[in-house]
């Protein structure tokens, strides 16, 4: 395991709202249990779980969290004496105002007991239509003051579209001011997507190169071989669109396109990202192709379709697919297409930003070519692979021995996993910046508006335009035309 240690982190409590949800067990807690073991978070972190459970006490719940560690491989006596030194447990029963009043008091008691300053976390691990009445139940109660400082963590979606994430915005700002709101994508968190800014702005040989004269498109990939599995429930509401690309993959967008911050701190960083979607106009619906996964064969297996699944209802038109292609009208992309690509059950999973340069503008040499095809050039590419397989590529032309002379396509090749440990998880990095106060991965308010702006023309297609594609497909055809692919597969390298 990565230990990471770079951050100060001020003696606080951390307060769960959703303490019993599924983010909690798999998520949440293991990752809090790593950073404490792993020597980040000084001293046992106090840890109070609330939710509408009732009977719940204190032993209970810290014996349901320790079967949790355990079952992600913790020894169950480490888990447990963790567990008994570090958990809490409070009911908020319905939700009444004199529930967030006990809350109140039970987080008073807490800190006097373990003479914590008055430094609070409030991590939101709840379904998203209940965010307004607890953000506005912490406020009622005067959680959002303290002596110390107070930091709300918000999961995503941060809404369902515009009116619903400019509501929720103003819902959390009526109490809490941006500087406490800490909205939480985990996919920023990842160690490859962090590298984006290092890769960029550290190497003198790219940050030139990285403009429309020299690159002729940008393709972002986030590719599933799985299906819907357990969360039919949301995702039949949601779909692809909504699910993943206005959230992940427009913030790899933004990191990819941005320019260079003043400083490496999260105001300027952040700042540099907003510009990027203020640059983009609204997608078009013509520039979109969705998708949804009928029965076929994944990895050798036979996989069921969207509407076959459990909870799906056997006429949704959800898309499960989504390519588009949008353009950043900018001094540094003008012209540059960028393409999105999202899907489930599709044949490899991965998530790739990929950069392909603008070919020679003269074969100089085709005319010692034996035929047109062996010295046709190959754009340079640059491949960073988020996940799985950490790394990048860098795809490129050299000769191929002997004669007539040929060109072939070879690459350099890098993996973390050559150079480094094992990466910490993406919750490991970001609960470790909340604590320490560092805003830098999280999504500011008008981040979250600029993209819903972006997508409000297409996030609702007709169901005459979520075409089909069968489990295993790279998406519908009509995708190729889309994306200028000449053979999906020569992308996925």
């Amino acid at each position: 395991m990565t230990t990471i240690t770079n951050h100060h982190v001020d003696p606080h409590l951390l307060v769960v709202l959703g303490a019993t949800s599924d983010l909690m067990r798999r998520k949440l807690l293991p990752a809090i249990y790593r950073l404490r073991t792993g020597g980040a978070v000084p001293g046992p972190p106090i840890i109070l779980g609330v939710s509408r459970q009732t009977g719940l006490t204190d032993e209970g719940f810290r014996t349901l969290s320790a079967e949790a560690l355990a079952a992600g491989g913790v020894g169950p006596d480490a888990a447990g004496s963790w567990c008994d030194a570090c958990l809490h447990f409070q009911s908020l029963g319905t939700g009444a105002p004199e529930d967030f009043q006990a809350l109140a008091a039970r987080i008073r008691s807490l800190e006097q007991e373990h003479h914590l300053p008055g430094n609070r976390v409030f991590y939101l691990a709840l379904p998203p239509t209940a965010y307004m009445a607890v953000i506005n139940g912490l406020g009622q109660a005067g959680l959002n003051q303290t002596s110390g400082w107070t930091r709300l963590v918000v999961e995503k979606p941060f809404g369902r579209d515009l009116d619903s994430a400019i509501a929720l915005n103003e819902q959390i700002h009526h109490y809490f001011d941006e500087s406490q709101v800490y909205r939480i994508d985990h996919y920023l968190g990842k160690e490859t997507v962090r590298n984006l800014l290092i890769f960029r702005f550290a190497n003198a040989i790219f940050e030139p190169l990285w403009h429309r004269n020299l690159v002729k498109s940008v393709q972002i990939t986030v590719a599933e071989t799985l299906g819907v599995g357990s969360r039919a429930g949301y995702y039949d509401q949601a779909g692809a669109l909504r699910d993943m690309v206005q959230n992940h993959l427009t913030q790899l967008l933004t990191l990819t396109a941005m320019e260079v911050p003043v400083a490496f701190d999260a105001e300027s960083i952040r700042t540099e990202k907003a510009k990027v979607l203020r640059a983009i106009p609204p997608v078009r619906p013509d520039h979109v192709i969705y998708g949804q996964y009928a029965r076929g064969v994944v990895n050798a297996q036979e996989a069921p379709g969207y509407r076959e699944e459990p909870g799906v209802s056997p006429e949704s038109p959800t898309e499960t697919f989504v390519a588009l292609k949008l353009n950043i009208d900018n001094w540094r992309w003008q012209g540059v297409p960028f393409y999105l690509v999202t899907g489930k059950r599709l044949p490899r999973r991965f998530t790739q930003i990929a950069v392909t340069f603008r070919c020679p503008p003269v074969r100089v040499f085709e005319s010692h070519c034996e035929s047109h095809r062996a010295c046709t050039c190959s754009p340079n590419v640059l491949v960073f692979t988020v996940q799985p397989d950490e790394g990048f590529d860098l795809h490129f032309e050299v000769k191929a021995p002997g004669e007539p002379l040929q060109l072939k396509t070879q690459r350099l090749r890098y993996r973390y996993a050559e150079g480094f440990a094992p990466l910490p998880d993406a919750y490991d990095t970001l609960i470790l910046d909340i604590m320490a106060g560092d805003q830098t991965l999280f999504v500011r308010a008008d981040e979250v508006e600029w993209a819903w702006r972006l997508y409000a023309p297409v996030l609702n297609p007709p169901p005459s335009m979520v075409r089909p594609y069968p489990a295993g497909a790279w998406g519908p055809p009509e995708a190729a035309a889309l994306m200028e692919w000449p053979d999906p597969t020569l992308l996925y390298r």
